[in-house]
């Protein structure tokens, strides 16, 4: 598995050799991460297909990918991870075939599309918010496991020289967890 997966955004990291990820949209919705790669939500049509996009291709074991919760007003954001799995981008990296109000994919080459669109097989639960509903259809996927799709893709490639970011002394995350100025963390003992 890729040292890059997962790629940013707000998901729980679950078992990274289970073939099942999920969407929840715009629902917060806890699945057991002993059984999902991993889950999380997403509310925008762009941004967040990226992100969910470069994860679930960078573990090759995800196979599955639940789309549940409800749908985003306005974004659309479940009608258009369904559309570019069905159809694909065009040239202009629109989402073709797409509901959302702006369904553009930026940061992602057309072969990081193809490849999503051969990888995984889209399970259409929009709508459903019910977590032991959502995990029966996770169980079924599971039984189905055809196995990894190779090596990881890296969609996402983030270069660039370390900065330092405008603070003054270090900043505290977490009582254990601490970041400095160049955004390294390092664990505090005691």
């Amino acid at each position: 598995m890729s040292n890059l997966y997962p790629w940013g955004g707000e998901y729980v990291i679950g078992n990274p050799d289970s073939c099942v990820a999920a969407v929840t949209l715009s629902e917060y919705i806890r699945l057991p991460k002993e059984e999902i790669a991993i889950h999380g939500h997403m509310k925008t049509e762009n941004l967040g297909i990226e992100k969910v996009l470069a994860n679930v291709l960078s573990n090759p074991n995800i196979r599955f990918l639940i789309v549940c919760g409800k749908e985003v007003r306005g974004h659309r954001s479940g009608d258009t991870i369904l559309a570019i799995h069905r159809n694909g981008i065009d040239g202009n990296n629109k989402v073709v075939g797409a509901k959302g109000a702006v369904p553009f994919i930026e940061n992602l080459t057309n072969e990081a599309v193809e490849r999503f669109r051969q990888q995984v097989e889209i399970v259409d639960m929009i709508g459903e918010c019910d977590a032991e509903k959502i995990m029966a259809r996770a169980r079924e996927c599971a039984a189905k496991n055809p196995g990894s799709f190779g090596e990881p893709f890296i969609a996402i490639k983030i270069e660039g020289q370390k900065k330092k970011a405008d603070v003054s002394g270090m900043l505290a995350l977490h009582s254990s967890l601490r970041v400095d100025p160049y955004f390294e963390t390092t664990e505090l003992e005691g």
